[in-house]
């Protein structure tokens, strides 16, 4: 388990507080924003920094939103606190953001007016340290890594959650598997048309649990579990209906899988990045960019033929620690976490892949923060 070791040596505010530091701003000035959000994951007091993004990509901090939770550890842990990818998630349908409070066990869930959140509620996440979201219509579920792992699923109404008790599901992981940031789940998600629930487990089982969503929204009783020994899969990104590209952590690359009805994951192509704890990934355009922490570079990887052919471009150093990262909606630009310092990195894509540093942002209490969305 050496590889997956690198990751880490490389590597309570109350509601009335939520709007406490947000800027001025009216209404008719929110839609035309296009704002990054980052979440601290401070276990004094978990936040939501937003910025200000400009039409050449370059961000300023506009404000500081107490998520009314706190941040978490996970053991063994440096630059990842949570060790996982989708910690804060955009839910575009209906204006919402969520970021989940791994050390308070439960969630927050804030209305967005441009730059502007107003916080709306924060309940319980249905098990132990939560870490990440999946989104699709008006279901929402989101993954705890702790106990063993489980998933709790929910509905959005009215511009609320309500949690649906029928839609949790434990996932039965080694409770006792040390250290907790190479041994809990990853991240949970969506395949594209929604019809099916993954969750990536890294080094608690090196697998890939897939379940069926039923047409009410609820999950099969238990997940279909491709076993990839050696593997290590960690973050994921959809690909077309039923696929999805995936980083291993174990053979540090990018990886093509297709996810069949009956939910077994068969792997397709990889690209080998050549660098280190190749964990998170995130996609612009035609073009793929995993964040290696043990490296603290991202590499990109340009997609082809549906995803079955995968070629490295080039690899762009950042600051100490390169976790978590969000592209913008029109895939011209990235944002990129570091854990070991707290800071984002910002970068232009240009037409070939290759990435323009244009600056950087140090986020207060942010070091070993992970969740980011660029709108």
């Amino acid at each position: 388990m050496n590889k997956i070791t690198r990751i880490g040596v490389s590597v309570a505010a109350a509601l009335a507080l939520a709007g406490a530091f947000a800027p001025a701003a009216s209404a008719a000035d929110a839609p035309a924003a296009h704002p990054v959000f980052v979440q601290t994951d401070n276990p004094g007091g978990n936040q939501v920094v937003a910025y200000h993004r400009s039409a050449d990509g370059k961000l300023t901090q506009q404000a500081v939103y107490p998520t009314g939770g706190r941040g978490g550890v996970l053991q063994g842990s440096v630059a990842d606190h949570t060790a996982s990818q989708g910690a804060l998630a955009y839910d575009a349908a209906h204006r919402l953001l969520y970021a989940v409070n791994a050390g308070s066990n439960t969630v927050s869930v804030f209305s967005v007016q441009g730059e502007i959140l107003t916080l709306r509620q924060v309940l319980p996440s249905g098990g132990e340290f939560p870490v990440g979201f999946a989104v699709h219509g008006d279901r929402v579920y989101v993954l705890d890594a702790l106990g063993g792992g489980a998933v709790q699923g929910y509905r959005v109404v009215r511009g609320q959650l309500e949690t649906e008790a029928g839609w949790h599901r434990a996932l039965g992981l080694d409770p006792n598997a040390m250290p907790q940031f190479t041994h809990t789940p990853a991240q949970i998600g969506f395949l594209a048309d929604g019809s099916q629930l993954v969750v990536t487990t890294k080094g608690n089982g090196s697998s890939i649990a897939v379940f069926g969503i039923d047409h009410s929204g609820a999950p099969s009783p238990a997940p279909v579990v491709t076993g990839l020994p050696g593997a290590v899969p960690f973050g994921f990104v959809p690909d077309g209906r039923h696929g999805l590209f995936v980083t291993e952590v174990g053979t540090n690359s990018l990886a093509a899988y297709r996810i069949g009805a009956d939910g077994r994951a068969v792997r397709e192509a990889a690209a080998d990045t050549g660098q280190a704890a190749v964990c998170w990934v995130v996609r612009a355009g035609d073009v793929l960019y995993t964040s290696n922490a043990g490296s603290s570079t991202l590499t990109g990887v340009r997609a082809t033929d549906h995803g079955s052919h995968l070629a490295v471009l080039g690899n762009t150093p950042t600051d100490p620690g390169t976790v978590d990262a969000a592209a913008t909606p029109d895939g011209r630009h990235l944002y990129v976490q570091t854990g070991v310092n707290g800071i984002v990195d910002e970068f232009t894509v240009e037409h070939d892949g290759s990435l323009t540093r244009i600056g950087a942002q140090t986020v207060p209490g942010g070091a070993g923060g992970e969740g980011i969305v660029a709108l």
